[in-house]
């Protein structure tokens, strides 16, 4: 019993070993194909290319949103509109 021991702690290790190898090689995996995405959408920081400006939904959606958050505010400090 007490050289099964030794071998049980040895083989727990090694199993904590191989799923800690093969969980940070999924972690660099993950992050490569985060980073050919933002290559892909020109994204990525420090690249040369500007990015391109927002469409004129989008900004429609930006204003929509702001008008929003402005009208929140001032129900939560009491103002009438």
């Amino acid at each position: 019993m007490e050289t099964q021991i030794p071998t049980i702690a040895l083989s727990g290790l090694t199993a904590l070993a191989m799923l800690t190898g093969a969980g940070l090689r999924g972690w660099h995996g993950w992050l490569a194909l985060k980073h050919r995405e933002l290559e892909a959408a020109g994204n990525l920081p420090g690249s040369t290319d500007a990015p391109h400006p927002p469409s004129a939904t989008a900004r429609i959606e930006i204003a929509d949103l702001k008008e929003r958050i402005r009208k929140l505010e001032a129900i939560a400090a009491g103002v009438d509109l």
